[in-house]
């Protein structure tokens, strides 16, 4: 078999550079928006979950939509690179406007923020959809998929780098603690930056390839939405993976959203929130080519089994945080990173594979499908971690307040936070690691599925 040429430097570059606005756009209302509504608008916690998780449901209906309509455009600019344009222009504004800091409080509050992050959530399906789908239509090597996915995994690392340091910093930036100011401040800030990282995407790949693996002539399907998502039914590595990632996706989620309370109510630092990702994202940054090198040497399912499990034993480690403090709470903060480096470049690399599994066994392009499905689940299970660990501090009596008016929170609200941020997406990353046993998508099959799609389109002697 002829390897295919390596894609350029500058087109994995050039589609890295996307991710600083679905890293951001991903970490930050994970991080901060549950925080915001609770502590800084007044909204009681269970409302709080609640306008942070249904603008996100709503992405079960709009992914899957911006799925098939990208797997049907026709432009010169291809199929997809319409769509992230559409999304560069509308996400950064309607972003600044969701920490806008308008007078109201408390339940109008709720419905102000959860109104413009419905917005924003549509603007980002149109532009993350077609931008996953893109990896498997741009090379055809097994283990290349996951060489520019490690681009893409950098700047999602210096993405999140900036959302749990910057973003903390402006959000703090008045006065040592958060302020309706300092969250204006930070929504501007991030729209700007997420603005030029989408439009970069745009142009970026402008010359990338198109690898096309259907039969010469035949259309990519034209069928109803629901008939096409019945056809992920017979897409089983698409759907082991699915089950895995959100599981993962969820464990992620709560520890995001409790990230921080863990820091004012745990370590009584919230300055600790920007330190304690930094001890995250500097492993996941640095450790992203070993994770590559792990995948090729002990193929992709063994590796993600060992990330889940670094992630695993640091995330449990951190319910002994108050009897051993905060350098204890950082070292553990590092094993985090140095798995979730692991889950996040293998989930992504593994998505691509059951793409191309899917179009060289039905011979049709509906890549835009499964990924509108996967995005959709992604960022619907992300949202219910916030809204899982928002009930959890209702049930505890955590007690919302304004920026002036700090309250002393009860101790059965504390150990929650502890607990639900430690043993909870602990007991998850289990449940995944043993989905993940069962997932067998390899690049022997892969080749194989190949071989006789060419032996079909091969003209009869």
């Amino acid at each position: 078999m002829v390897r295919p040429a390596p894609l350029p430097r500058s087109l994995r570059i050039g589609y890295g550079i996307g991710s600083f606005g679905t890293g951001m756009f991903s970490t930050i209302p994970g991080l901060l928006l549950l925080y915001y509504l609770t502590n800084v608008l007044d909204v009681p916690a269970g409302a709080a979950g609640v306008a942070v998780f249904l603008p996100k449901a709503w992405d079960l209906l709009v992914n899957p939509l911006v799925g098939r309509l990208s797997d049907r455009t026709v432009s010169r600019h291809g199929p997809r690179r319409p769509w992230l344009l559409a999304g560069a222009v509308t996400l950064p504004p309607l972003f600044a406007l969701m920490f806008a800091g308008t007078p109201l409080r408390g339940m109008p509050a709720a419905f102000y923020v959860g109104a413009c992050f419905l917005l924003a959530a549509t603007a980002y399906a149109l532009f993350e959809v077609p931008y996953k789908a893109m990896p498997a239509e741009m090379t055809d090597s097994y283990h290349e998929q996951s060489e520019l996915l490690t681009w893409r995994m950098a700047f999602v690392g210096v993405a999140i780098l900036l959302s749990g340091g910057l973003a903390p910093a402006l959000v703090n930036a008045r006065g040592g603690a958060p302020t309706i100011a300092g969250y204006r401040l930070m929504g501007l800030v991030i729209a700007a930056i997420l603005f030029a990282a989408m439009v970069g995407a745009f142009f970026g790949t402008a010359r990338a390839p198109r690898i096309v693996r259907t039969a010469p002539g035949r259309p990519a399907e034209h069928t109803s939405v629901w008939r096409q998502l019945a056809a992920v039914r017979g897409n089983r590595p698409f759907l082991l993976l699915t089950a895995l990632s959100c599981t993962q996706i969820l464990a992620a989620a709560i520890m995001l959203a409790g990230a921080p309370y863990f820091a004012s109510y745990v370590l009584e630092d919230t300055g600790a929130i920007t330190t304690l990702f930094l001890a995250i994202i500097g492993p996941m940054v640095l450790t992203m080519p070993a994770w590559v090198a792990v995948a090729r040497r002990y193929d992709k399912r063994a590796a993600m089994v060992i990330a889940s499990g670094l992630y695993l034993l640091g995330a449990a480690s951190l319910i002994l945080t108050p009897a051993f403090g905060t350098v204890y709470a950082h070292a553990c903060a590092t094993v985090i990173g140095t798995g979730y480096a692991g889950l996040q470049l293998l989930q992504f690399s593994m998505l691509a594979d059951t793409l191309v599994y899917d179009e060289l066994r039905s011979g049709m392009r509906r890549a835009g499908v499964f990924t509108g499905l996967w995005t959709a689940l992604e960022t619907v299970t992300m949202a219910f971690g916030a809204l899982l660990f928002g009930w959890l501090l209702a049930a505890a009596g955590f007690v919302s307040s304004e920026p002036d008016e700090p309250v002393r929170q009860p101790d059965g609200a504390v150990d929650a936070i502890l607990l639900g941020g430690t043993v909870g997406p602990a007991l998850l990353t289990a449940v995944s690691i043993a989905v993940t046993l069962r997932y067998d998508l390899t690049a022997q099959r892969l080749d194989e599925l190949r071989a006789r799609r060419g032996a079909l389109q091969r003209p009869a002697a």
